[in-house]
């Protein structure tokens, strides 16, 4: 019993875990917009985009700050790490054009589904690419989860006051 709940202990704190459960709450995050974006009020589509928006801001900064830089060191593969940066601007580029915006905008619901289309893509590359290299190359993921999850609750309390769980069952709170 003992190595079961430090194999869920690990796997909690390991970086790849971290970053796909990061990838697949956002993901239902943007299933959610589709399904409601002809019937919500602007209110709670505001509301959805901005905790999309949030989400996706904290995962490429944790990313950007940790999980990219020791992919860089561990793994030969400059051209993958280059074009994953250049998506991360990309999507930056679009959540600063959606905050900025009216859901009444006619672009609105258009540059949401870009974005969710950019994710999907990188999400791809990530976990069909990336990842696997980072777990041949034998870097340390629990010590980079820690790292990353540590990262992650600061920078959650400084964009939502730590509290991103109002839609998501308190999932992106415990990632």
């Amino acid at each position: 019993m003992t190595t079961s709940k430090k194999t869920a202990a690990a796997s909690a704190s390991d970086a790849i875990a971290l970053l796909t459960a990061d990838h697949k709450n956002v993901k239902k995050l943007f299933k959610d917009f589709d399904k409601l974006k002809e019937d919500a009020d602007a209110a709670d589509k505001e509301a959805l985009v901005e905790e999309i928006c949030a989400e996706l801001t904290i995962h490429a900064e944790i990313e950007e700050e940790v999980f990219y830089p020791a992919m860089r060191e561990a793994i030969d593969a400059d051209d993958m790490m280059n074009e994953a940066e250049v998506e991360h601007a990309s999507a930056k580029d679009l959540i600063e054009q959606l905050q900025a915006m009216d859901s009444s905008d006619p672009l609105y619901d258009a540059k949401v589904a870009v974005l969710g289309e950019y994710v999907n893509h990188h999400v791809a590359e990530e976990e069909g690419e990336m990842f696997p290299k980072a777990k041949k190359a034998k870097v340390d993921l629990e010590a980079l989860g820690d790292e990353m999850a540590t990262l992650k609750e600061t920078k959650q309390a400084q964009i939502m006051g730590g509290d991103m769980s109002k839609r998501s069952g308190g999932a992106s709170a415990r990632v």
